[in-house]
């Protein structure tokens, strides 16, 4: 007997790969009026977007988070 759990997941994997084809590049093919792509980014500019800069982002904002942490606790010690 298969278990109801793995039916539905299942279901769901299917229904979303079937999504996912039937949204594939392909259809990227025909323009839209209007529509003016600019120029490719590089493999160097690639990395920076989407590596380095979501890095850099979560750096900052740990930074951010122990510094006023760090000024919380004084506050409640009094250090």
């Amino acid at each position: 007997m298969v278990n109801k759990n793995a039916l539905r997941a299942g279901t769901v994997s299917a229904a979303a790969t079937l999504m996912l084809l039937m949204s594939s590049p392909a259809f990227a093919l025909m323009r839209d009026d209007g529509d003016d792509p600019g120029p490719g980014l590089s493999a160097v500019e690639t990395l920076g977007l989407y590596v380095v800069a979501p890095i850099v982002a979560f750096l900052v904002i740990t930074g951010l988070v122990m510094v006023t942490s760090k000024s919380d606790k004084a506050v409640k010690t009094g250090k």
